[in-house]
């Protein structure tokens, strides 16, 4: 099996075949995958310095969503059976020809949805939906501000958000970017190079009549795009804190939270789905069922052969990609 491997925080991972990362006895459980293509996210460049919330013990390769065919499983699974397309996400391992996954994280692929698409569309959108349906209680009529809103996971919040009936503001860097958000549904879109957010989203929320401000912040950036956030929020606004690809963790004022009644929503998918596990599945089957019908739709702007999967990191972590890079698993492709 090849896979690239990290033998150590901190350190570049290697090209290698690592046959070893797949047990030939799986555990009780346990479903393993022989992969076809994995989403590239923000996450994996955490994981491999260390400093995500989860931390593997020994070797491991990055990797959190998957999409395949299931080779084997151990015994207790009944979701699945070998020979099935299914689509996964695993703690990590997903940068390899076969990743092992729990059961509980596994679901059967509908027919019409490829693999590239099961790959895409897991995490980005699977944060996006539940964040804004589930923890921020997004109404039809609301204004919602979307960061980051070309990336990876701002772009699925932009059309969770209007699937769920909200108004959204984007905010993006560049034209490119800025056209990118409104071709995936934004009713108004800020270029944050050349627009001061802060002022811009004023000056929208005014002439949509809610001129004290937004309802709900999305926010996968962090740092200055936050502070000009909460000053830019109506009474009673939720502000959902996603990530930090800023690099910079805002130090929230609590004196403007009290005053505004704002309420700062932490969001971390995979912990979500660990503590609601019966909202997850539901959820899940929500998004499975769009994903099916065309109602959402991955931009996958490329997809990368797995011995160059450290060019999609480079991507990602420079910020340069737009949309969902996905990478093709499969050997001798």
């Amino acid at each position: 099996m090849k896979a690239w491997v990290c033998n150590a925080f901190g350190e570049v991972p290697q090209w290698v075949d690592a046959s070893d990362l797949a047990p030939s006895v799986l555990q009780p459980g346990q479903v393993l995958i022989d992969v076809a293509a994995c989403g590239v996210n923000f996450a994996d460049t955490l994981i491999l310095k260390g400093k995500y919330q989860k931390r593997p013990e020994g070797p491991f390769s990055p990797g959190f969503e998957v999409s395949g065919t299931v080779r084997a499983v151990g015994d207790g699974v009944s979701n699945v059976k070998p020979g099935d397309a299914v689509m996964a996400m695993p703690d990590w391992g997903g940068y390899a020809e076969q990743v092992v996954a729990d059961a509980c994280l596994v679901m059967p692929l509908p027919d019409g949805v490829d693999f590239n698409s099961a790959a895409a569309f897991q995490i980005a959108y699977g944060t996006s939906w539940f964040a804004l349906k589930y923890r921020a209680d997004v109404k039809p009529g609301e204004i919602v501000l979307v960061h980051g809103a070309a990336g990876g996971v701002g772009l699925t919040a932009v059309e969770c958000a209007k699937l769920l009936g909200a108004t959204v503001i984007a905010t993006a860097g560049g034209e490119d970017k800025c056209q990118i958000a409104r071709d995936h549904g934004a009713d108004h879109v800020i270029d944050y190079k050349s627009e001061n957010i802060r002022d811009r989203v004023r000056e929208i929320t005014a002439s949509l009549g809610q001129p004290k401000g937004v309802d709900v912040v999305y926010d996968p950036v962090g740092g200055d795009v936050f502070d000009q956030s909460l000053r830019c929020v109506g009474p009673g606004a939720r502000m959902l804190l996603i990530g930090f690809a800023s690099g910079t963790v805002p130090q929230i004022p609590a004196n403007i939270l009290l005053v505004k009644n704002v309420t700062a929503i932490g969001f971390y998918f995979g912990a979500y789905l660990e503590q609601n596990p019966d909202v997850a599945q539901s959820g899940m089957a929500e998004l499975l069922a769009r994903l099916k019908s065309g109602a959402i739709r991955p931009m996958i702007s490329a997809v990368y052969r797995l011995e160059d999967a450290m060019d999609a990191l480079t991507a990602i972590r420079d910020r340069t990609a737009t949309g969902k890079l996905v990478i093709d698993c499969r050997p001798n492709r």
